[in-house]
């Protein structure tokens, strides 16, 4: 009698680990698709920001999109600033390849993404920047840049050579031609 109740008892032991296995399973794959997902979200969305900042212009989506810490650092002069600066360059030449990836800070939680393209335009070149993450709901931009190149795409004038005196004067010294100051 006392041999048929720990084997009983030992039974229920093993069904209830399994099953604790078999949640354990489930829940890892489901924090491993939801991790997936959240990356291919993320790479939308910087496509999405390139697309409606860059080619659209879109200063609404640019103001909406930005963190609480990026409102702060882009007022609205500044957004439009910044959107002035873009649409100065006219229409984007090509495709746009974005590069960067989706990282987490803690394995599956906090997503954040840095992403960098080089867009082309008729005579020159811009590099565009831009990080975002997903606190809480949604997408959202932290940081953001967008540097004009001056270098120009084929043969352009060649860089003037610097004058004999000019490179041979030592740095503290002030350039040829000029009053030393207090005269």
């Amino acid at each position: 009698m006392k041999l048929n109740t720990r084997l009983r008892s030992s039974g229920q032991v093993v069904v209830i680990l399994v099953i604790v296995l078999v949640l354990l399973g489930i829940g890892y794959w489901w924090l491993n698709s939801t991790k997936q997902e959240m990356a291919k979200e993320g790479k939308q969305f910087a496509n999405e920001a390139v697309q409606k900042i860059v080619v659209q212009h879109d200063v609404n989506f640019f103001g909406s999109h930005l963190s609480p810490q990026a409102r702060m650092n882009f007022p609205v002069s500044a957004q439009q600033e910044f959107m002035n600066d873009i649409v100065q360059m006219g229409s984007p030449v090509g495709a746009i390849d974005l590069q960067g990836q989706i990282e987490f800070q803690s394995q599956f939680f906090e997503p954040h993404g840095a992403f960098h393209a080089r867009i082309n335009y008729p005579a020159r070149y811009a590099d565009f920047d831009v990080s975002i993450s997903h606190p809480v709901g949604r997408w959202q931009i932290d940081t953001i840049a967008f540097v004009k190149q001056s270098q120009q795409f084929g043969p352009g004038p060649a860089p003037a050579a610097p004058s004999p005196s000019a490179a041979s004067l030592p740095p503290s010294a002030p350039p040829a031609g000029s009053a030393p100051p207090g005269s």
